[in-house]
This record gives structure tokens, sequence and C-alpha cells, in this order.
């Protein structure tokens, strides 16, 4: 085995490199087929994601902490391939995916064949009862021809710009040969990139982007080329061999694609590759010879946090609350040990306390990627409010405070850009660094950050003053826009607000009076009220008290029918639908279409955003119109489109365990007709179906746990039985790597994907809001109380 050099470099050059070449280096030297073929980002279910800890220093990432230089690489896994590797800010992907192609005599088989391998990831450091400690992964493809195996190591360099890739491949047959394949999406697209062959490896860039692929062991041969047209891989396929190396893309940009012989498997050979990443060539080559000169062991054991080295196990072991809330889970914390992995890797390093709903692009494999996308990897204050508490759930209060600190970037001043309008409401899903993107107005994204303050407040993570100083820089304008509303008028937004109506609840679709909506803000004007009191602002103090009560008398009157139309076998048609857009709740007003479905009756369509008015305060759980709602939210009986309670089965379970849509007629799912993604080709189509979040299991627990505690206590038979079926339902939902979803497959309709019942779906993986409720409702249960719940609301509505 040579390094690409050389010899290597001079056969790129003269055109001889790779068998069948005819033609005169001239013609060989650049490859043909710009553009390549139309761009897409990679397959969305998740089963790892990673990157390194790194540690505050004084709430902001630094080279100077214990965790030295800071590592901003994530990558992801998918399908037993690497996938979106992002480098920068945490949406900025650098490839679509990174894969190993093994040939042998009359085989050349892809990690994207997924149907000739036999596919297992687990993660390279456990603790003795099987636990993760860190976010490394191995990964082991089994040829199920018994031809080979093909162990992978994955994690990132800690104190480096590089993800390490370890290739072990077995094999007892002769001429046996390692390739290995990216594709470059430099700059977060799939266009516009360039590519070429160097004497230290492989090398993709767009502007002031670069991105290098290095191994240990060097090249045997190497290509670039443009993907789809240039790219040598059905040549390889069909021969076993490049058909011309390519030593550059020239000075067309597109969709390039790189291409290497690893060199022979003599019984079992490895290969250590870096992929790494920088603002010039030389820095990039850099960043992956540092990595390599340290070796496997050395970037593992930092990464993991072993020896003297700071890292994720050492995060762990910072989570006191972790080791007892592990006896309230059904899989002796596993779950709960990759949760918290998981939502300390989804927060950006260069905007701190930045965290994003998932890393992931929702139904990524048919959504193109010829411009910048952030796909799930943004911020929206809700589900965001969801982790932060989850974060001071686990005992990372650090996390919790710097996220809420983080809040002000994305809150509506007179200094955003292109606000023509009122203040003090957060927007509704901005890039990390504050960029907009979506401008809509969701007021429970306004009321969760003022009860996440006072939820730290209530912990001591916020002394009064630094209270006191929020209420009035950040709380306090937002708690005036949920009383007064105001006009939002930015970008393509220009509508007046008037709570506690919203323009969008908290599934982005229908504005009006949502259950979910009101038990948020109502809570945030309690506590706001609470806040108002400490910082001596009375005016505000009555101000927000009396708005909030007047909100909750409206409740029922506004959102709770007498006579519903469902058609449950248990209903008696009272009940709280999911929103209505005027405020007679048994007017039969017809909702806004979207995703595919045509507007209903709005008392047609339930959802579980009524259970919100327990969780917060706002109502007991045993309310009779909290009681009166169960029935239809339960009821398995109802239509398909219109139900939203599924039950589910797992293998080597007799039990069966509870899931839920978001809300009848949901089409934000797959299509049930046509057994295609969602949205798939940028168009809506009639079949679309949205399907079971498990979350929503965590949601229905919580209710119990808030049940149960009306007799003043949690017995110890009620505790098991939640335990039993809400958190180990939660548990049954994620995938083999322990990654929850944000929906899974419920069973109805066209089946081309061949999901297996209750498994996640191409819609997005791992969810931080699925992992946050997880941990929420662990923590609750250890606690005996609801995590997330309000008395002071509880006790100033009375």
């Amino acid at each position: 085995m040579i390094k690409l050099s050389t010899i290597a470099l001079a056969l790129v050059s003269a055109g001889l490199m790779g068998c069948g070449s005819q033609q005169s280096g001239s013609e060989t030297l650049t490859a043909p087929g710009a553009p390549g073929v139309k761009p897409y980002w990679s397959y969305s279910g998740k089963t790892g994601i990673g990157t390194s800890y790194e540690a505050y220093d004084d709430g902001k990432y630094s080279d100077s902490t214990a965790t030295k230089a800071v590592s901003k690489v994530w990558f992801s896994v998918a399908k037993g391939m690497i996938t979106e590797t992002m480098f920068g800010l945490i949406h900025q992907a650098q490839i679509k995916d990174m894969q190993f192609i093994i040939v042998g005599d009359g085989f050349a088989v892809k990690e994207s064949d997924t149907d000739a391998l036999d596919v297992t990831i687990d993660y390279l450091y456990k603790d003795a009862s099987g636990r993760p400690l860190s976010l490394a992964y191995k990964i082991l493809s089994k040829d199920k021809q018994g031809r080979f195996t093909l162990e992978k190591h994955i994690f990132t360099d800690p104190d480096g710009q590089t993800l390490f890739v370890r290739a072990k491949v077995d094999s007892a047959l002769k001429d046996v040969q390692a390739f290995v394949n990216v594709n470059p999406y430099v700059n977060n697209n799939g266009l516009n990139d360039f590519a070429k062959v160097t004497e230290q490896g492989l090398l993709a860039w767009e502007g002031k982007n670069y991105l290098s692929l290095q191994s240990k062991t060097g090249f045997v041969e190497a290509s670039v080329g443009f993907t789809g047209t240039s790219d040598n891989l059905a040549a390889l396929e069909s021969t076993g061999h490049i058909a011309r190396a390519y030593a550059s893309t020239g000075k067309e940009s597109g969709n390039v694609n790189w291409l290497a012989n690893l060199g022979q498997v003599k019984g079992s050979s490895t290969f250590d590759l870096t992929l790494s990443f920088g603002h010039s060539q030389q820095q990039s080559f850099a960043e992956g010879a540092a990595t390599l000169a340290k070796g496997y062991d050395k970037v593992l054991a930092d990464y993991n946090g072993q020896g003297e080295a700071t890292g994720w196990q050492d995060y762990l072991d910072s989570l006191v609350p972790l080791k007892s809330m592990t006896a309230n889970t059904a899989d002796n914390g596993k779950l709960l040990y990759t949760s918290a992995l998981v939502l300390k890797a989804q927060e950006d390093k260069t905007h701190a306390g930045a965290l994003i709903a998932s890393l992931s692009n929702p139904w990524g494999d048919t959504v193109p990627a010829e411009q910048g996308h952030t796909g799930y990897k943004a911020v929206w204050v809700r589900d965001f409010y969801q982790v932060a508490m989850a974060f001071l759930a686990m005992g990372d209060t650090q996390t919790a405070l710097t996220a809420f600190e983080y809040l002000e970037k994305v809150q509506v001043t007179d200094k955003t850009p292109g606000n023509h309008g009122d203040t003090g409401w957060f927007l509704q899903k901005t890039h990390v660094d504050g960029e907009l993107e979506w401008v809509g107005v969701q007021l429970d994204q306004t009321a969760m950050p003022i009860m996440l303050a006072w939820k730290l407040w209530q912990a001591g993570v916020l002394s009064d003053d630094r209270l006191v100083y929020w209420y009035n820089k950040m709380l306090k304008p937002a708690a005036n826009f949920l009383v007064e509303g105001g006009l939002a008028k930015i970008l393509w937004n220009d509508t007046q607000i008037t709570p506690p109506a919203t323009q969008q609840e908290r599934w982005e679709e229908q504005n009006g009076y949502s259950p979910s909506t009101t038990a948020a803000i109502i809570a945030g004007l309690v506590t706001a009220s609470d806040i108002a009191k400490l910082a001596g602002d009375k005016a505000g103090q009555e101000k927000f008290l009396a708005t909030a009560q007047q909100y909750n008398r409206d409740v029922e009157s506004f959102m709770f029918t007498t006579k519903g139309s469902l058609q449950s076998k248990h209903s008696d048609g009272q009940y709280f639908f999911r929103i209505g857009q005027d405020e007679n709740p048994n007017s039969s007003t017809t909702l806004n279409a979207n995703n595919g479905r045509s507007g209903m009756d709005k008392k047609q369509i339930i959802d579980g955003g009524f259970l919100e008015l327990v969780r917060y305060g706002v109502r007991g759980a045993d309310a009779p119109s909290i009681v009166a709602t169960i029935p239809e939210y339960d009821d398995e009986s109802i239509a398909e489109n219109l139900r939203v309670k599924y039950s589910f089965k797992f293998d080597g379970d007799v039990n069966s365990y509870p899931g839920y849509r978001r809300y009848g007629n949901d089409g934000y799912g797959e299509d049930e007709k046509r057994g295609i993604n969602y949205a798939e080709n940028g168009q809506n189509t009639d079949g679309q179906r949205g399907r079971v979040w498990p979350f929503f299991t965590g949601e229905r627990g919580h209710y119990d746990i808030a049940l149960a505690l009306l007799d003043g206590e949690l017995s110890a038979d009620e505790q098991s039985k939640i335990q039993n079926t809400y958190v180990k339902g939660m548990e049954h939902f994620a995938n083999e790597g322990m990654m929850l979803p944000e929906q899974v497959w419920d069973g109805v309709g066209k089946n081309t994907f061949g999901y297996q019942l209750g498994e996640g779906t191409n819609s997005a993986t791992p969810l931080a809001w699925t992992h946050a409720e997880y941990v929420k409702l662990v923590r609750s249960l250890n606690e005996k109380q609801v995590w997330d719940h309000y008395p002071i609301v509880e006790n100033k509505l009375k």
C-alpha cells in the first residue's frame, strides 16, 4: 500500500490509473458530465448521531476549557451508512453520505445495497449495564452471502475538525478490495462544488469551505467526478474497477463525488480514514493529518472522556439525577443515558444554547438539496422549551440556563431585520444564529420563555437579580404581547394578533382558539405576574394575572363543545376539540385545509392538546371537561381518518402500548394511497396521513401521573403501571440505535417502505422533543409529581 503521492498522482495525470482507459491524459484528466444528477438529502430516519462533548466557559464555548479546542463537527448514521455530516454551524451539512464498497470476484456490494447486508448498530463505549457512555458507534454489516463483514467505528476528534472512521473488513476470499465513496455537499447544498485528487488525498470545496478525505494507509487509486455521470460507480459495480480516474472536476461546479480504492483485503484489513474540514485546503488537510497522527486509541479515549481527557463520560457523570432516575425506566437506563447524550449533541457550538429540533431533514431522500436547507436543524421555541426543561430534569442546569439566555436572539424587537410591526413575540423558526426563516406567530412560543424562566428561578438557577434583569429585557415584552397582542408585520406576515386567539397553534397549521396554546398562555401570564411581583412592577403583576384569569374563564366557553358530532362509541358529544376559529364551541365552522387534507368541521377534529391544561395547572386531572374528553381521545373505534389513538405490540412482549397521532385528519406523513413520502416532488397529495408521534405516549403518561396524585400520593402499583405502560412504550418506539422518532408507522395504508408496526418512519429521527418528553416522564415518576407542572397556576386560578 502506498500513499497517493508521486506514482499514483502521475498515473492520474497521465490518464493511466484505472482499468480500461483508452484516452489520452488531456481527455481523462477532467471529469465530464457537469453538474451531475439532481441532488437530494439523505434518509431522515437516523439510527445514530454524534459530536464531541464540549464544556462551557461562562455560558459560551471556548478553546480554553477542560475540553480544549472546540470541535464543530456533527455526523449522522442511517441504514448503516454515514449520512449528513455538519461542520461550522450545526445545520451546515458538508456531505450527503459516505459509504464503503466491497469488491470481489463477481460482486461489488455497496453499503447502500441494504438488501445485500444484515446491519446492526451498537455503542463503542458502554457501562456494565449496557448504557452508552458516549456517542461513538460500531456498525457491523454482514454480507448475506457470507463473503465478507464490514465493521465501522465512527466518532469525531474532540480537539479537531475531523470525523474519524475506522473500517475493518474481514473476508476469507482472495482478491477482495475495499473502496470508499463520498458525495460531498459542501456548504450545505449538493451543487456548486469542485473536487480534485491531491498528493494528500481527496478534496472538495465551495468558496472558502473545504472538505478533505485522507487514509492512514493511503489510496491505491482515486478519482473524482460528477454524481451519476462520471463518478465511476456504475463501472465499479459492473467490472470491479474504476473505469477512468479523473484528477479534477475542472472549472465547472456541480454535484461532485469521490471514489477511492483503499486496498486489498488480506483476511482482515483495517483502514483508518479522516473526513476533515477547514476554510482552506491546507487547513482541512492539516486537521485530518493531526487526527491520524494521534491515532485511533487516543482520539477515541479523548472523545469518550477516558483517562485525563474530559469527554462524554464526564458529562454523564455530572448529571446527578440520572442515577436515581434509572430505577424508573424499563430498560435499566439505556434510553435515558442515550437521551441525555442526544439532547446535548443537538446544540450548536458557535451559538451556545441554540437547541435544534432534530439533526435531520424530514423525508430527506425526496427533498432536493440544490440550495441550503436547515430541515429540522433549526430553532423552534416550543421544541426548545421542552428540551430545556429536560436538561433541568436530568440535572444539567448550565445548559438549561444558557438555552434560556439564548432566547433573546429569537425574540422580535425593533432591531429584528425587516420588522415593521409590534414586538415581544418570539419567532416561529430561525437558524441557530437567529436568521429568520418562518415568521408565523405562535403564542405558546411566546409564553414558554416566561414559563422556563420561572422554573429556573424556582430551581435556584436564576437568581432574583438576574430574573429581574431578564424580566425587563425579555419577559415583560412577551407578557405584554400575550395580553395586548399586536401587529405582526415581518416578511410575508401582516396580521393583527388578538390573544388568546393565535395565528398558529403548536402544529403550525391553523389559527384560532387552541386548548394547548391557551394552556401555555395562561401559565405564561401567571408566572409573569409572579416575576413582576419580584421586580416591583405592581401594574404588570395585576394586569398579567387578571388577563390569565379572564382567559381561564373562557377556556370551556370557547373550546369545549357540548354538541359534538364526532362518531365515537364512547362520546356523549362533550369534549375539547383541537382548535376553533370562532368563540362558539358548538358552531360548525370549517378548519383550513392543510397538508393535502380538506378542512373539516372543527367539532370533528380532536387532539391531545387539552392535556396541557392539566400539565401546566390550568385544570385539575379530574376537571369535568378533561374527564369528558378522555373517552374520545382514547377511542380506537373512531374512523381511521379522525382517530388519534392506536395500540402497538412489539416482538417478545405480550403487552400492548398506546400511541397517538397529532390530531384527526392530519396530513403530515406518508401517503396512504400511493405509499410515497410526504410532499414527494414538492407537491402535497390527498392521501398524506400524519402518523403516531411517540411523545404523545409521554404526554398521556403525565396525565395519568396527575390523575393518580389526586388522592395525594403515587402508589407503588400506580407507579409501576405508568412505568410499564408509558415509559416502556416509549422505549419500544426507539430504534436499534436508541434514537426516538418524530413519527412511527401506524399500519394504515400502503406500506411500500416495509415499515414494521411502531417503527420510526422517514419523518425526523431523532426528534429532540421526543427524547425530552421521555426524560421528563422518567423524572416525573422519580419525583412522584409532574415535572413541568406549575403549582402557582393552579393556586392563582382557584
